[in-house]
């Protein structure tokens, strides 16, 4: 079986071109590709698949326990760069010059549209997509609170209490607050909250430290996954985050271990938008 690795801002995944192959266990192929001592090494495994419906390409997630998930903000990035280098994308060759190209992508959150953009050198090294209004409702989260938005809301983990805010970006997010993100034990707490009661299907954590109203540092410990170095939909979840609890304005740099993504929410009715690097690492071939 082919494959490509590609990341955004270090949110690695592999890519198989499902035009051409078939998976007949993605789950279990997740666990055993992610492996980064026994595999290839991953958060996860990304199918690019033909559309289904209006878009130019589907795409199913699997982290990588093997679970699936709705979306992933690098991800979707990714998959829109291997799409349009593959020739899969109807009208838009790879040979093309053009500044820009615009992949529609089938996900379980949605339709997202993809906009990629070429380096001085031609080469798709950066993309931007919209990633949808924000719910924010408890029942929307999903949360076992009450209440149309969950905000600053105290949770208790482990004999301590943390100030919580939640927000679903096609995906469940917990965002909280610290002074510094670096120092903060998230590889402790993080697991617990993922798994914590209050999540019926668990929950991606986020801790943020705040450099000014337009700058953040973040790290994720991502549902399924654990540890990673970025999460476009967290960093979608942090931008939003901020503006509901005022401690950002409506857009920010969210400086992640991997890099940098750019986060941009106009207005309450306005969808979210992401923006940062994507980048293919090696291609190779799985022996199963």
């Amino acid at each position: 079986m082919r494959f490509a690795k590609l990341h955004g801002a270090g949110n690695d995944y592999i890519y198989v071109n499902g035009f051409e192959e078939r998976v007949l266990d993605p789950e279990g192929l997740a666990v055993r590709i992610s492996d980064r001592h026994f595999g290839i090494g991953a958060d996860g495994l990304i199918l690019v698949l033909p559309p289904e419906e209006d878009g130019d390409v589907r795409m199913r997630m699997f982290n990588a326990d093997g679970s699936e998930a709705e979306m992933c903000g690098n991800g979707v990035r990714c998959l829109a760069k291997f799409a349009v280098e593959r020739n899969l994308v109807k009208g838009r060759p790879p040979s093309s010059v053009a500044p820009k190209a615009v992949v529609r992508v089938e996900t379980k959150a949605g339709l997202r549209e993809v906009e990629l953009r070429r380096d001085a050198a031609g080469v798709l090294a950066r993309g931007s997509v919209s990633m949808g209004r924000p719910r924010l409702a408890a029942v929307e989260i999903p949360v076992l609170l009450e209440g149309e938005r969950v905000v600053d809301v105290p949770l208790t983990v482990g004999g301590q209490t943390l100030w919580m805010t939640c927000v679903n970006m096609g995906n469940p997010h917990a965002v909280f607050y610290v002074d510094s993100a670096a120092d903060w034990p998230l590889e402790i707490v993080g697991p617990k909250i993922e798994n914590h009661k209050l999540f019926p299907e668990r929950v991606n954590v986020h801790i943020v430290e705040v450099v000014s109203l337009e700058e953040v540092r973040m790290r994720t410990w991502e549902r399924g996954s654990g540890l990673t170095l970025a999460c476009g939909t967290g960093a979608a979840a942090v931008g939003v985050a901020g503006v509901l609890v005022g401690r950002t304005g409506r857009r920010i740099v969210a400086h992640v271990p991997g890099g940098d993504l750019e986060v941009e929410w106009p207005t309450d009715a306005a969808p979210v938008r992401l923006s940062g690097p994507v980048e293919e690492v090696f291609t190779g071939e799985w022996p199963e």
